[in-house]
């Protein structure tokens, strides 16, 4: 397959400007192409690694990707996909996150490849000195107002209302290619399917500007999930790329838990591997889903990308733990991973019995209710069973000094923090 094929097969183009051109271009030789990335927050989500992605395959197959940071763009708002205004952010906040995105974008890209290298731009560095006269008399002049109320982006909100702030950011996007295109011989910008109106603004500038000019637009699906829920969402929130924000295990156990009609798909959108593993996959999914072989290798290959092999060898290591109630293997800073959202009680003193600490943790309503669990063999130490209602919780059942888990039942657990 070429380049264009295998985005084919694995459902990457949802559409083209001219695909027969571009299958063209791409053919003649190495092309220049980019993606850009608006700063709406200090980290990426996973809703933008397909893009992402995408350039790293068009890299792989020997063409160069720009990676362009929104600096400018961030400061105005893009209101496609959007039902209301975005909330504009200080220009010292969205630096900040341009350059903590940059530092992220780097982990794909290959900023060093001697033939084709990657590059990282900012369109802060061409709009920022831009002054309104020259704007609106060189690039706004290029668009009918007619034109760009037809674009879905602004339709959908012309009824809810769209500043003219939002309104101009097309121009810049657009600007931004014309840019590009000229400085760098970019033929092709990406993007998700929401941008389509963006892209082809921006091919409209080109083809005013420099005239018959050979440039491409192609976007990609957004991600859909299977049951309807928002992918990239889980019930404590964004799935981002920092692991300080989402750690490797719980990034490892946004993937793991996809279900069996998502699974393949996503194997294909964001993974390398080959065809013929895929479709080995596929097969195992049909003949025993219950093993999850799909959903471990989608879980294993994704932590491993984004965050590397010893995080993802520590998810799975907290995975198992977790599974088979071992927690006692586990690291504090594991310890911290695994339980970042269970509930916790702070305790300041040295030992304590039991009892007492599973009424104060709020575990059990009662003194009684608590010598009755432990009687029962309800109430588990670090992974160990305790049945004895005298039992008291002393620094010898503290992980590396800072914390207990109880686990009340097969699956309720708690966490007890130290000071």
């Amino acid at each position: 397959m070429d380049l264009l094929q295998e985005l084919e097969w694995r459902g990457l183009i949802n559409q083209a400007t001219d695909m027969e051109g571009l299958r063209q271009l791409l053919n003649e030789g190495k092309v220049t192409l980019y993606c850009g990335f608006d700063p709406t927050a200090d980290s990426l989500h996973i809703g933008s690694l397909l893009p992402i992605l995408t350039l790293r395959r068009f890299q792989l197959a020997g063409h160069r990707p720009i990676a362009l940071v929104g600096g400018a763009t961030g400061l105005i708002g893009d209101p496609s996909g959007k039902k209301s205004e975005r909330t504009l952010n200080p220009k010292e906040t969205v630096q900040q996150w341009s350059n903590r995105i940059k530092e992220q974008l780097a982990r794909f890209l290959d900023f060093d490849a001697k033939e084709n290298p990657a590059k990282i731009a900012n369109n802060y560095d061409w709009i920022g000195s831009l002054d309104v006269i020259t704007f609106l008399r060189d690039v706004g002049k290029n668009f009918g107002l007619n034109y760009m109320l037809a674009k879905e982006s602004v339709q959908s909100r012309i009824e809810t209302g769209i500043s003219f702030t939002e309104f101009s950011y097309m121009i810049l996007q657009a600007f931004d290619f014309l840019k590009l295109y000229q400085t760098e011989n970019c033929r092709l910008q990406i993007g998700g399917s929401d941008q389509w109106g963006n892209i082809t603004a921006g091919l409209e500038l080109i083809r005013k500007t420099e005239g018959e000019a050979k440039a491409f637009g192609l976007t990609i699906p957004l991600v859909t999930k299977a049951d309807g829920t928002k992918f990239g969402k889980t019930e404590s929130g964004t799935i981002w790329l920092d692991k300080e924000k989402t750690s490797p295990y719980e990034f490892y156990q946004f993937w793991i838990n996809t279900d069996d009609r998502d699974v393949i798909k996503y194997l294909k959108y964001f993974t390398f591997l080959s065809k013929d593993e895929i479709e080995e996959l596929e097969r195992k999914l049909q003949e025993a889903p219950e093993q999850r072989a799909a959903q471990k290798a989608l879980a294993e290959e994704m932590t491993k990308l984004v965050h590397g092999e010893d995080a993802l060898k520590q998810a799975i290591r907290i995975s198992e733990a977790l599974f088979s109630g071992s927690v006692s293997e586990l690291s504090a800073e594991e310890i911290e991973q695994g339980f970042k959202d269970v509930p916790s009680f702070e305790y300041e003193g040295e030992e304590v019995p039991l009892v007492e600490l599973l009424v104060m943790a709020k575990i059990v309503p009662s003194k009684r209710q608590a010598r009755e669990d432990i009687a029962n063999g309800a109430i588990y130490v670090n992974g160990k069973r305790v049945q004895d209602i005298n039992a008291i919780i002393a620094k010898e059942n503290r992980i590396e000094g800072r914390f207990t888990v109880i686990r009340r039942g097969k699956k309720k657990y708690y966490l007890i923090r130290y000071k």
